[in-house]
């Protein structure tokens, strides 16, 4: 990619992120009553639902102690980094020291989930945090619930699982793409031997098990053993999240400069962004099935925004690893379908979800999964 197309990119994503995505969710998103932020937000930035995701506040307290860290030391940013902060020590942890997925605008709790995310996007609150501030206590924090992820991870039974294992044991790739993330986030702030062998350990389990090189082709869920089962959610293939962990091993093989992980890492780039990109319409279709069979998830044709700015990233990172220019082209080919598309030049921010043609099936700019995340973190990172 020549100089001048990379400086105007980068001119472009700070205008976007601070004066059109950062803006909007300062305005309409902090709680400085009760703490945290509320996330349900109609398209003009309405609260439509006052209840709290704790992926969002985990997610948001990591946006403004970023930006703080890495754009501007302004004060207000980490004023509302530490609004999260506090509201999620306070009121988002279980008396098993589990997370909650979902609070009151006051902190009750309302909903469990059986899966580790919440805990996951803490860790990355509590890390860029401390960065922040100098808190070692936030720092310790991380480290603590980081070691409660293991534990989850590693331990059957402590998490309800969604298919009765007696009957048939599953794999899933998003519990280990979240872990692997995870550990690299936290590994920057801490180095330790022990993250490094769960990055390894991660590294390792995707290709081993998930990765299906003669079927070109990442699965979200396989047997223990890496077997496929012949079912919908067996040959499911979420071009989002594949885009997403295609990145997250081209990180670990350029900092181990390991040049097998990177070319895997692209390999998975590839066919899945093959499999995923809608040759009609244009945009990446949210789910896809293995043979090409119906998929079940009714929602399989929507264009959701996040594996847009997934594969921005994605095919950004890929062309400044190899210089190939296919990646320049197909990362122009994302850029603009996603910018034609997802942003709302009335009232500001990103339209989240899609139909197939990429007209709005939702105004909404939040909701308990969207929130200030992707967006601002492509726009960042990119």
């Amino acid at each position: 990619m020549q100089i001048a197309r990379i400086k105007e990119l980068k001119n472009l994503y700070r205008e976007v992120l601070l004066n059109d995505i950062v803006p909007f969710w300062t305005k309409h998103s902090v709680d400085w009553v009760n703490g945290g932020y509320y996330s349900y937000l109609d398209r003009d930035g309405t609260i439509l639902n006052t209840d709290k995701s704790v992926w969002i506040l985990g997610r948001q307290c990591w946006l403004y102690s970023r930006l703080y860290n890495t754009v501007e030391k302004r004060s207000e940013w980490l004023d509302i980094a530490k609004n999260g902060y506090d509201f999620l020590n306070k009121y988002c942890f279980d008396s098993d020291g589990r997370m909650f997925f979902q609070v009151t605008q006051d902190g009750k709790p309302l909903r469990k989930r059986r899966y580790f995310y919440s805990e996951t996007f803490a860790v990355m609150a509590y890390v860029e945090y401390a960065r922040a501030t100098g808190n070692d206590e936030s720092l310790e924090k991380a480290r603590n619930v980081y070691k409660s992820i293991i534990r989850m991870y590693e331990t059957p039974g402590i998490l309800t699982p969604k298919i009765i294992p007696e009957t048939r044991k599953l794999r899933s790739h998003a519990n280990t793409m979240s872990l692997l993330a995870t550990s690299l986030v936290i590994n920057e702030a801490d180095e330790n031997s022990c993250y490094e062998k769960v990055i390894d350990s991660c590294v390792n389990d995707i290709f081993r098990y998930f990765v299906k090189k003669d079927r070109k082709a990442l699965l979200e869920v396989v047997g223990e053993n890496g077997e496929i089962i012949d079912n919908p959610d067996g040959r499911c293939i979420n071009p989002g999240h594949s885009i997403e962990s295609s990145w997250f091993l081209m990180h670990v093989g350029m900092r181990k400069n390991d040049r097998s992980i990177i070319n895997q890492a692209l390999e998975v780039l590839d066919w899945s962004f093959e499999r995923g990109w809608d040759k009609e319409f244009g945009g990446l279709l949210s789910f896809v099935d293995l043979d090409n069979k119906p998929p079940e998830k009714v929602e399989w044709d929507m264009k959701y925004w996040w594996p847009h700015t997934e594969t921005l990233y994605a095919m950004l990172l890929a062309n400044y690893i190899t210089g190939d220019a296919r990646y320049e082209a197909l990362y122009k080919k994302v850029h603009e379908w996603t910018f034609k598309h997802f942003p709302d030049p009335e009232y500001g921010e990103w339209f989240g979800y899609l139909h197939r043609d990429g007209s709005v099936s939702l105004p909404i700019k939040g909701s308990v999964w969207k929130g200030p995340f992707h967006i601002p973190r492509q726009l960042l990172y990119g």
